[in-house]
């Protein structure tokens, strides 16, 4: 038996799994959102990632990054390795690759900010 809390809608159903047989019995769900949610979360669990990458700029070090779409679970510290391993170099903006189909998972790893572009630009102004 395991126990969750449906994240798919505001009601948050508490609904129990149960695993023992053959099938997953699932109860307590009060929607298809939360049926499909719990397979998920028994046969696929997926998550995402939200970080950040090293930069080469002193006045912005870090720039904040998520993937693109919902990795396996069992593989974010695989990806979370991948993204400290990564320094920018170059001012990306929001929606920008930074690391393109991280582990062959399919997903990217994106730029969630324009401030490496907006402190260029500045610096251009004012230079």
């Amino acid at each position: 038996m395991k126990e969750l809390v449906c994240i798919n809608c505001p009601r948050s159903c508490r609904i129990t799994i149960d695993d023992s047989g053959a099938e997953l019995v699932i109860t307590g769900n009060t929607c298809k959102r939360g049926y499909d949610f719990a397979v998920a979360e028994m046969t696929d669990p997926k998550r995402t990632i939200c970080s950040t990458v090293r930069t080469v700029f002193s006045d912005v070090p870090v720039l904040p990054v998520r993937v693109s779409q919902e990795i396996p679970k069992n593989r974010i510290f695989d990806v979370m390795r991948e993204i400290d391993r990564v320094t920018v170099s170059a001012p990306v903006g929001r929606g920008e690759v930074v690391i393109e189909n991280v582990l062959g998972l399919g997903a990217d790893v994106i730029a969630t900010s324009n401030i490496l572009k907006e402190r260029m630009r500045e610096g251009e102004q004012h230079g």
